[in-house]
């Protein structure tokens, strides 16, 4: 392809630096915020399933999408991205993310009319050794513990403000390979 100034290249992931990802993102944004003024039933159309909230790692985007196309789910739910996943909705450390979620869900609830949250966190996970202070990846068990324990307080505290919801829980290994975490009893 020309590399002269006046011709471009076509935007595509490979070729994009982070600036230009930052401004389509924000355009994508606004694309959002334009369509919450549009009638319901334009997004009715579309079968949004779920809200999905998982963590910001970058190690784990391309197996996030694949496990959420595994559950037939592909283009079906709207996504939230926190650091932790459950851990940033639920830390009183940074108390702006929980809102986020809040908010997020909300509009989620009201603008696509989900009917389940999905939470998907991971092993190996930065959040919770900066939250927590302590490294989990090097004991699994209590990893898994400590996972299980911060999903099911994010499923309860779902699942008292809105009822009428599903949530599912899940712990993704750093090769995608995922396990549910079910409430136990």
């Amino acid at each position: 392809m020309c590399q002269c100034s006046t011709h471009t290249q076509p935007a595509t992931a490979a070729n994009l630096g982070r600036r230009q990802f930052v401004q389509l993102a924000a355009l994508g944004g606004g694309a959002a915020l334009l369509g919450s003024f549009l009638p319901q039933t334009a997004y009715a159309a579309g079968g949004t399933d779920a809200l999905l909230l998982s963590c910001m790692d970058y190690r784990l985007v391309d197996e996030t999408e694949a496990f959420m196309a595994g559950l037939g789910m592909k283009n079906k739910y709207d996504h939230i991205v926190l650091a932790g996943a459950a851990l940033g909705a639920v830390t009183s450390k940074f108390p702006a993310w929980n809102q986020a979620f809040w908010e997020h869900l909300d509009v989620a609830i009201s603008l696509h009319h989900i009917h389940k949250v999905m939470v998907l966190d991971h092993r190996d996970c930065g959040a919770y050794k900066v939250v927590l202070g302590e490294d989990f990846g090097k004991m699994p068990e209590k990893e898994t513990q400590t996972h299980a324990e911060t999903l099911m307080t994010l499923r309860k505290q779902i699942l008292a403000k809105y009822p009428q919801l599903a949530v599912e829980t899940y712990l993704m290994a750093l090769d995608g390979s995922v396990q549910q975490i079910v409430p136990k009893g």
